[in-house]
């Protein structure tokens, strides 16, 4: 072999390794990337300070100067509505009646003095909840139109007891409820409370009604029933010829037929 043969294979061995190398690095050598760039030929690969300078394609909120999207608007309640419900009172059908345990002289037991009128009005209305609208709700009763089965009996009831010249009108306005479901039901029957102020005689005293009532859609019928005492309304009892004693206690009922408000 020749001097310059053995010179020529030895300078040709780096030369055949350098594409090895290169693939080497490529694939992750740990050699620095400045010696593989200069063996390449002394270029240099970009600096890795540069490289993280480089745009990102990450969101836009994380460029200078963008901004954030608005947000969705959130979506209506689907909730029950808030409005109240409110139930008119229909004289047809309605009533409200007194009734006065009295002995009269010609029976040998005690019946019942009974005193009706259809003369009711006003309104009940609830919250979908099962609330009370207190500020939305009341009930009238006309006295002057009550009626019983004696003339005589009425006349001195309306004149010396009740005095509806003076005070014509009862009123009651509920305030408080208590047992009405909730939600508010749209049918069925269902009992429960009604407390609040009622105004008999010019006097108002604090009074608590049992109810039961049905609904069935936009309608509503329904009876109240308390029992108050004359006293508890500056009234006295009447005394009247033929009448030996009455029981100081009025028993008051209400039977309501209400229709719901467009």
């Amino acid at each position: 072999m020749s001097v310059l043969t053995s010179f020529t294979r030895r300078r040709s061995i780096p030369l055949l390794a350098l594409p090895f190398a290169v693939a080497c690095g490529a694939a992750g050598d740990t050699a620095p990337s400045g010696q593989l760039g200069t063996a390449a030929g002394g270029a240099s690969s970009a600096p890795a300070s540069q490289s993280a300078a480089l745009p990102t394609t990450g969101p836009a909120s994380a460029l200078p100067g963008a901004t954030a999207a608005p947000a969705a608007p959130a979506a209506p309640a689907t909730g029950v509505s808030a409005s109240p419900i409110t139930f008119k009172i229909v004289a047809d059908g309605s009533m409200a009646t007194f009734r006065v345990r009295e002995q009269l002289a010609n029976l040998p037991l005690p019946n019942d003095a009974v005193g009706t009128t259809n003369a009711v009005t006003g309104q009940i209305s609830f919250t979908p909840a099962g609330g009370l609208q207190a500020e939305a709700s009341k009930v009238s009763v006309d006295l002057s139109t009550l009626k019983s089965d004696s003339g005589m009996r009425d006349g001195f009831i309306k004149q010396n007891t009740l005095q509806t010249s003076q005070f014509p009108t009862a009123e009651f306005v509920p305030t408080r409820a208590e047992g009405i479901p909730s939600p508010l039901p749209a049918s069925g029957e269902h009992t429960f409370k009604l407390t609040g102020p009622m105004t008999v005689h010019g006097v108002t005293k604090e009074v608590t009604w049992d109810v039961t009532a049905r609904r069935e859609g936009g309608q509503l019928t329904g009876k109240a029933t308390t029992a108050v005492k004359f006293g508890d309304f500056g009234m006295a009892a009447p005394r009247v010829p033929l009448v030996l004693s009455i029981v100081d206690e009025i028993r008051l009922e209400l039977d309501l037929v209400a229709s719901q408000a467009s």
